[in-house]
């Protein structure tokens, strides 16, 4: 440890105090993400925190466990099966503490957690490097200064790490790396507090299991950390050589002395624990998740859905050597790797195969040096250091489930500490062989500045959606989903024309891509290109039959072409799909408007309003159909329940106003008085009831209020005024409503016949 110290002291002149260490480390952490305090919710955060209703209050806090990442219930075949309760929960407190869905504190509460992550990685780095000796008072030896400090610099200023800090839900691969590394550091306690070397405290041992089922509960890779525990115990605590038990079984040595240090330190004892305590969370959560693995598609991983086992062991080992080229030069960064971003390498020909060559190249020339080194400290600092490597990145691996990703940059989060490690020991080993010490020191220093400046503009690409997809073209302009969501943030800002490119593309890169095709039909039917709409949905239905927003999407473009039948059973069999689908309900119901089947059309709605009752154009639609066909009482009735429940929705009063403006339930201009109790039946008040009439006015003006500038409003508003006998607010009305639009045919005329009559009783004044 001394000589990686010694070595180190070019890039870091003098030893830094732990305190001003973590400073340093937090400090910079921050300047490197602080530009993403203000960005928006972008891609995953929608569905994961906007669309989730487990954050909101009236979902109970028991759901959480019951839930997956997604809100989805776990026991669903279409649930992700990513089970992060307490990650949900931290959302939640955002959600509540922040009043509402406002990114900033989100974002904030990330860049905090990885600052927080990064100090605590001095500590960390501080153990794997100088080990755990103590003095007789208990203070720990072998701080380990420059390396813990130069090694934390690097993990803080990694560009691989934006995505989990600049995208919100990144936050369960933070939340899961602070209570990995904190079940470390308790493990290692377990062997400070205990008073004999070689003992250890089964209090700490115990504490760290829990917090690595703490670890799991925020993001899967945590329980992990008790493989690393375990890998840290044998090397560390029962200083064993590997390299010379080989040796000795090579040679069929019947000495033994080796398993002594087991029985006597201890060390099975605690490997039993950390095996029986690893088994019983992951039994726990998979009785949790359920016996089924997660639907994912061949999109989503195609290596996993390749016939030949030797091309997906080929394509896997390709896969691993990208992670591994993010962690040397992580320049390239692609929101996501799926959907052809990489194709498969289906033969030896393939160039590709190159990178293989090097992965195992230079895998296999550290595992020489772990094993082989003549130096006990570098040995132990490069299994740590390929421990915590390749530990954390075993979930992600697809050796023991198929993962639904080909290369995701959250995954190397932790699995970047290893590698700062090693390459910390490699700045060290060429400070030891070369006189350029300046050179080296240049060097690392350059290597921390580019890795700031890249953390900063990608901190920026990762502020909003259009940034976001758009960065993407030129890493991955092969995936489908890249061009796929540039289509859509094109489309929700308003540009059509240049979605319906894009969305193009993402089909000819991927004929199978139902959401695009869906998405592509839905334009080109607002567009009216209905024909071409129709076969793209009907495509899309015939390649996922289940897709029930794609079947309603079907039913209305086969309404607008006057295929009424198909039509209907295409929103038919939308329902069965998704059973709680009230917009399909709502366009059923303007199906059967369409078709006169006025109780049909009702029961649509109704169902509609029961699935979603604040479905503001079912209750209006409702309103109107039963206005148009003399249902007075009913339309009134219906527009009380639904400005019950939507109270200030500006269309329901007018519609409300409508209807009571044609009641004659009362005569004009009376009221009267009523009394009403209280509880207790001791006080009596009176309550004057208004008219239709009067109603209807306060209705319009409350619309109006809301919505200054719909003709419509006003217009309507001069009707009644007009059949109220109030005149003088009629014309004011009516020259409003033909201001904001000249062209209204029913209200010209209706401002006609107001000015002939004003004008024959001025006459008749005369």
């Amino acid at each position: 440890m001394a000589e990686l110290e010694a070595d180190l002291e070019h890039v870091i002149p003098s030893s830094v105090p732990p305190f001003w260490a973590k400073l340093v480390v937090g400090l910079v952490s921050l300047v490197c993400f602080a530009r993403s305090y203000d960005g928006e919710f972008v891609f995953d955060d929608s569905e994961a925190i906007v669309n989730n209703k487990d954050l909101r209050a009236e979902t109970p806090l028991g759901d959480l466990w019951h839930h997956d990442f997604w809100g989805s219930r776990l026991s669903s075949n279409t649930s992700h099966k990513s089970y992060r309760p307490l990650t949900v929960l931290t959302f939640r407190i955002n959600y509540y503490l922040s009043g509402g869905f406002h990114p900033v504190s989100f974002h904030v509460v990330n860049i905090l957690l990885h600052a927080g992550i990064s100090v605590l990685m001095v500590d960390v780095f501080s153990v794997l490097f100088g080990g755990l000796q103590y003095t007789s008072k208990g203070r720990r030896l072998n701080l380990a200064p420059r390396s813990s400090l130069l090694a934390a610099l690097l993990f803080a200023v990694h560009p691989v790490h934006t995505e989990c800090v600049a995208g919100v839900v990144g936050r369960a691969d933070l939340l899961g790396a602070l209570f990995f590394l904190l079940s470390f550091l308790g493990y290692c306690r377990a062997f400070r507090e205990s008073n004999k070397e070689g003992t250890h405290s089964t209090f700490w041992v115990l504490l760290s299991i829990l917090l690595g089922a703490v670890a799991m509960l925020c993001k899967e890779q945590g329980i992990t950390v008790l493989g690393l525990n375990a890998v840290f115990d044998i090397l560390v605590i029962g200083k064993l050589n590997v390299l010379e038990i080989v040796q000795k079984v090579l040679h069929k040595d019947k000495s033994l002395e080796y398993i002594g240090v087991l029985r006597n330190g201890g060390l099975l004892f605690r490997m039993t624990l950390l095996a029986v305590g690893g088994a019983g969370v992951l039994y726990v959560r998979w009785k949790i998740m359920g016996t089924g693995p997660p639907p994912f598609t061949e999109v989503d991983n195609p290596a996993s859905f390749a016939d030949s086992v030797v091309v997906r062991a080929i394509n896997y080992n390709y896969y691993y050597s990208l992670n591994a080229w993010l962690l040397l030069c992580p320049w390239w960064l692609c929101f996501d790797w799926s959907m052809g971003c990489i194709p498969l390498i289906k033969s030896a020909g393939d160039w590709r195969v190159i990178a293989l060559a090097a992965l195992w190249f230079c895998l296999i020339g550290l595992i020489c040096q772990a094993l082989c080194s003549a130096d006990s400290h570098r040995r132990r600092i490069l299994t740590l250091g390929l421990g915590f490597l390749v530990i954390p990145f075993l979930p992600a691996s697809n050796l023991f489930f198929r993962v639904g990703f080909v290369v995701a940059e959250r995954v190397l989060y932790l699995p970047s500490a290893g590698y700062c490690m090693l390459l910390t020991l490699g700045c060290g080993a060429l400070g030891k062989h070369t006189r350029r010490k300046k050179l080296i020191a240049a060097l690392v220093l350059g290597i921390l500045f580019i890795n700031t400046l890249r953390c900063i503009i990608r901190s920026g690409e990762w502020r909003s959606e259009e940034q976001l997809f758009r960065s993407a073209l030129s890493v991955c302009p092969l995936n489908a989903k890249v061009h796929y969501n540039v289509g859509k943030n094109l489309a929700d800002n308003g540009n059509q024309t240049a979605a319906i490119r894009y969305y193009r593309e993402a089909v000819r890169l991927n004929p199978k891509y139902v959401h695009a095709m869906n998405n592509l039909g839905n334009i080109l039917k607002e567009r009216n290109e209905l024909q071409e709409a129709e076969e793209l949905l009907s495509l899309a239905v015939q390649i996922q039959p289940d897709f029930a927003a794609a079947w309603m999407n079907l039913g209305i473009v086969q309404n607008s072409l006057k295929r009424f039948e198909a039509a209907e059973h295409s929103y038919r069999t939308a329902i069965r799909h998704r059973r709680k689908y009230p917009d399909c309900y709502y366009n059923l119901g303007r199906l059967y408007a369409d078709l006169n089947r006025h109780v049909d059309a009702l029961n649509a709605w109704r169902n509609a309003t029961v699935l979603k009752p604040e479905h503001s154009l079912a209750w209006n639609n409702m309103i109107i159909l039963l206005d148009n066909t003399g249902n007075l009482a009913q339309a009134e009735a219906v527009g009380r329940e639904a400005l019950e429940l939507i109270p200030n929705d500006h269309s329901l009063m007018f519609s409300l106003a409508n209807v009571l403006g044609k009641s004659q339930k009362y005569k004009k201009g009376t009221s009267q008085p009523a009394m009403a109790s209280d509880d207790q039946g001791s006080k009596h008040a009176a309550v004057l009831l208004l008219t239709p009439l009067e109603e209807s006015e306060a209705l319009f003006l409350k619309a109006i209020k809301a919505h200054p500038n719909t003709a419509s409003y006003h217009g309507n508003l001069a009707v009644l005024y007009h059949r109220w006998g109030h005149l003088d607010l009629a014309k004011k009305h009516y020259e409003i409503s033909l201001q904001l639009d000249p062209t209204a045919p029913g209200t010209k005329e209706n401002y006609s016949l107001l000015r002939r009559k004003l004008e024959q009783m001025q006459k008749k004044d005369v």
